[in-house]
């Protein structure tokens, strides 16, 4: 990743010191170099306080007056946050992902118009579909990785958000998020992309023309599967966002500050991670296929998958973390080989330094896309010989009856 330069730090670095344009990596691995001005401790503090003393002129100089709309630590994760996405309006913490995405959904207004991916987290979907027709917000779900299908949802003078998923959970589609931001730009709307599955690691939205991205900070940014929370980053503080922030200061959807202490743990070693869990869901994917009981495997990394290409061109150091196989024997043969797993984990989510394997089907019910001998399979930091080794076992103990 290019790098940035470090904001000043209290007590980090002698005054005479050189700026040096250090990268993300090194960046996020020190917290933005930051040190607690007061005990010169490596590590900021939790700040819990849910008041703040006013000033003699009766103002708040320190920035503070009260928790709900902000807190200290939160926006020292909001600052790594901003930094690893290059968002120039900056990073909003939220208490989940939904809370985050929902606030995007919530700044519009009653006769917007959205183009929404089809394949999504189902959750969200199953939100937009119950809650914008009762806003006056009409929500199309498109195939975004074809674009001709992408540009004839759009309807001139309505559309005001075009949001994408990429790659798309469960199927790992991957749409082309450039030609996606012009699509939208030239209809006068905003791209706002769900880069959960990608992260910052693999892509940056907003350096190919998104407004905002959006990550289920629960997944692998924080990567121990202790901490839910949502992110915001956008391109430009505009009004839009604005709202955004509003709506999350109203509503007190803001995280808090002991997840966003964690998170902030979490974020020290997401590169190392994220480069781990791509490796090993890299050689799960090329070893899997041909498995004489997989009949399909999905993984953009894979040079034969239909979202290769893009991906090639959009996500950099590997290709995710995520892939999901289709099991020969259908529904039965898909769910009897999670059941014999011992390495794996049968747990939803995904991002985690655990391995977990999941019959998305039986989650997201009938409306759901995903086809019900499909497993989803979140690759965590295990030796990928065992993994392979475990769910190949499976695969046979299931077919074998």
């Amino acid at each position: 990743m290019s790098g940035t330069n470090a904001p000043e730090a209290p007590g980090g670095m002698p005054d005479d010191t050189q700026a040096v344009d250090f990268s993300r990596r090194s960046l996020a691995a020190q917290a933005m170099g930051h040190v607690d001005p007061t005990t010169r401790a490596v590590v900021m503090p939790l700040h819990v306080a849910t008041t703040f003393i006013r000033d003699p002129d009766n103002g708040y100089s320190s920035g503070f007056s009260y928790a709900r709309p902000d807190n200290a630590t939160v926006r020292e994760a909001e600052g790594v946050l901003a930094m690893l996405e290059g968002a120039q309006a900056g990073a909003m913490l939220f208490g989940s992902g939904m809370a985050a995405a929902t606030a995007v959904f919530g700044a519009l207004e009653p006769g917007d118009h959205v183009v929404a991916s089809h394949v999504m987290y189902w959750a969200l979907k199953r939100w937009l579909r119950a809650e914008m027709p009762r806003r006056g917000i009409a929500v199309d779900f498109v195939g975004t990785d074809d674009l001709d299908g992408l540009r004839a949802a759009i309807r001139p003078g309505a559309t005001k958000l075009v949001w994408i998923e990429t790659p798309g959970n469960p199927l790992w589609t991957v749409t082309d998020i450039g030609a996606a931001a012009a699509i939208a730009h030239e209809a006068g709307a905003r791209l706002a992309v769900d880069s959960t599955a990608a992260s910052p690691f693999h892509t940056r939205p907003l350096d190919l023309g998104a407004d905002i991205v959006m990550h289920s900070a629960t997944k692998i940014l924080n990567g121990h599967s202790d901490v839910v929370a949502g992110a915001l980053m956008g391109a430009k503080a505009d009004a839009f966002w604005e709202r955004i922030a509003g709506i999350r200061a109203g509503s007190g959807g803001i995280l808090g500050p002991f997840e966003a202490y964690l998170l902030m743990r979490s974020l020290r070693t997401f590169h190392l991670r994220a480069a781990a869990q791509s490796a090993g869901a890299a050689i799960l994917a090329a070893r899997f296929q041909g498995h004489p009981h997989v009949a399909h495997v999905l993984y953009p990394g894979l040079p034969g998958d239909p979202g290769h290409a893009v991906a090639a061109r959009q996500m950099h150091d590997g290709f995710g973390f995520m892939l999901s196989l289709r099991v020969a024997g259908g529904e039965a043969a898909a769910i009897a080989t999670a059941a014999r797993v011992r390495l794996w984990k049968r747990a939803t989510s995904l991002g985690g330094v655990e391995s977990l394997i999941e019959h998305r089907a039986s989650v997201e019910g009938p409306d759901s896309p995903c086809p019900p001998d499909l497993l989803r399979l979140s690759t965590g930091i295990e030796a990928p010989d065992d993994l392979y080794a475990d769910l190949d076992a499976a695969l046979r103990a299931a077919h074998a009856g």
